[in-house]
C-alpha cells in the first residue's frame, strides 16, 4: 500500500513539474508564482512559509530556480526518488523546446512574427514578477514585524536604486537572519 502511494506521489510530482516547466515563459522568477499555486494552494505539499524558504534556497543555489525549487519539493515528498523525478519533470520541456529551436534556428531568427511574440511576452513576465512580489511580500507585511519589513525595503532599495549586486544582498540578508535567529534563541534561554 505504501509503495502504491509513493508511486502516485511520484507520478503527480512528475506531471506537476512537467506542466509548470512546459508552460512557464520568462525565466525563474515567473515560475515562483505557479509553484506556489501548485505546491502550496492546490496540492498542499508545502506550507506558505516553506515556499518562502524554498525560493530563498532556490535563489542562493547555483542553477535554475525552477530546478532548485523542484529539487526541494521532490526531496521533501519522496526523498531521492522525488528529487530525481522532479528534476526530470522540470528539465524535460526546456530540453525538448531548445532542441526544436536549435534545429529551426535560422527560420526563427529571421521570422518577424516570432520576434514580436517574444518581445510581447516581456510585458507579461514583468506582470508575473510583480504578482510574485505582492503574493510573497503581503504575509511579511501582515505580520507587522518591523525588522522583516525593513529588510525587505532595504533589499529593494539596494537592488533597484543603488544597483547593488543581488549576491551581496542575499548574503547580507542571510547574515541578518542568522544573527536574528541566534539572538532570539539566546533570549529564550535567558
Amino acid at each position: 500500500m505504501k509503495e502504491q502511494n509513493k508511486k502516485k506521489i511520484l507520478l503527480r510530482l512528475f506531471l506537476s513539474t512537467l506542466y509548470l516547466s512546459a508552460f512557464t515563459f520568462g525565466g525563474g522568477y515567473v515560475i515562483v508564482t505557479l509553484m506556489k499555486k501548485k505546491f502550496v494552494d492546490e496540492c498542499h505539499w508545502i506550507e506558505e512559509n516553506e515556499m518562502l524558504d524554498l525560493v530563498a534556497i532556490a535563489q542562493s543555489s547555483p542553477g535554475a530556480i525552477a530546478v532548485n525549487g523542484a529539487i526541494v519539493v521532490g526531496y521533501k515528498l519522496a526523498g531521492i526518488a522525488g528529487t530525481v523525478t522532479a528534476i526530470f519533470g522540470t528539465v524535460l520541456p526546456p530540453f525538448a523546446i531548445i532542441t526544436v529551436i536549435s534545429v529551426f534556428y535560422q527560420a526563427f531568427q529571421s521570422n518577424w512574427l516570432i520576434s514580436q511574440l517574444l518581445e510581447g511576452m516581456q510585458a507579461g513576465v514583468g506582470a508575473v514578477i510583480a504578482s510574485v512580489t505582492l503574493d510573497m511580500g503581503t504575509p511579511v507585511i501582515k505580520e507587522k514585524d518591523t525588522l522583516s519589513i525593513a529588510i525587505m525595503a532595504g533589499a529593494f532599495i539596494a537592488a533597484c536604486f543603488f544597483e547593488v549586486n543581488v549576491i551581496y544582498i542575499i548574503i547580507t540578508c542571510g547574515l541578518i537572519g542568522v544573527i536574528r535567529t541566534l539572538t532570539s534563541g539566546w533570549r529564550t534561554k535567558n
